[in-house]
């Protein structure tokens, strides 16, 4: 006998149900281009010299796994993670402090904006002057780029936090510090994740664009090295590796959001 499910084991049975259809249609859409990218190389299409094939991909993989691969992995995550980290903090320090002055806000708002225009890796010779060729010129960088971007988009959602509960709280003897922890931070959570998300992207490239300049280990110096002695597969593989670090950040990201929303929810 089918059992009846109740509206709420519906609803989440639901969920599922399109969790495992998107992430089937994706498996789809990737096996799809592995095979089409293979078969074009293999037909001679596509130059396999210049894109390479997953075939080559996969050998070149084997090959440095065997070799010294996980240290250049190991090394651009810890310098991306880094740099992700302390752009956050920062970026969360510097938009509560404009939040709590809005005088500071007002004068500071168009020079954020001047800055996030600004092409930060133009800047990377001032930077390696400044912070020394080695690692923590390659996380100034990341920081760099990721800083200006966190502070925008928290500073945005703490002033478009609902002005009519503001004045409510104001009304009942509230203090700015009570408005800012009680209301204004917990309902920009999503708007915290939100740049969180779009850090990683950012963070990376920061840490990448240092290794190309500074590096000598690292996913961006393997990509350097790989372009100046023409073996487009390292190049390639390394690419790949990237989109790999920066999906598994991203759901890292994601996860936490999760829990944090569980236990904001569990707490109201």
């Amino acid at each position: 006998m089918k059992k009846t499910l109740s509206p709420r084991e519906e609803y989440l049975y639901g969920i599922r149900k399109r969790k495992r259809a998107v992430l089937t249609v994706q498996l789809i859409i990737a096996a799809a281009f592995i095979f089409v990218w293979e078969w074009l190389t293999a037909k001679g299409i596509v130059d396999p010299f210049i894109f390479s094939s997953p075939s080559r991909i996969a050998d070149m993989f084997v090959i440095m796994v065997r070799s010294d691969l996980g240290w250049h992995i190991m090394i651009t995550v810890l310098e991306t993670v880094t740099g992700f980290l302390l752009g956050v903090i920062l970026g969360l320090a510097i938009a509560i402090g404009l939040w709590f002055s809005p005088f500071a806000n007002s004068v500071a708002a168009p020079f954020l904006v001047i800055l996030n225009s600004l092409p930060k890796i133009a800047l990377g010779p001032v930077i390696i002057v400044w912070a020394g060729a080695g690692v923590s010129s390659i996380i100034v960088m990341a920081v760099a780029i990721s800083l200006i971007v966190t502070v925008l988009e928290l500073s945005g959602g703490f002033v478009s936090t609902d002005k009519k509960l503001l004045i409510t709280l104001r009304s009942f003897g509230a203090d700015r510090k009570q408005i800012f922890t009680k209301v204004v931070l917990p309902s920009n959570i999503p708007v915290l994740f939100q740049s969180l998300k779009v850090n990683i992207g950012l963070s990376l490239v920061g840490v990448i664009a240092g290794e190309f300049l500074v590096s000598k280990a690292g996913l961006g110096y393997l990509i350097v090295y790989a372009g100046q002695v023409f073996r487009m597969d390292l190049v390639m593989m390394s690419v790949i590796i990237l989109g790999f670090i920066a999906f598994a950040m991203y759901w890292a990201v994601n996860f936490a959001r999760q829990i944090v929303e569980k236990k904001i929810n569990h707490d109201t």
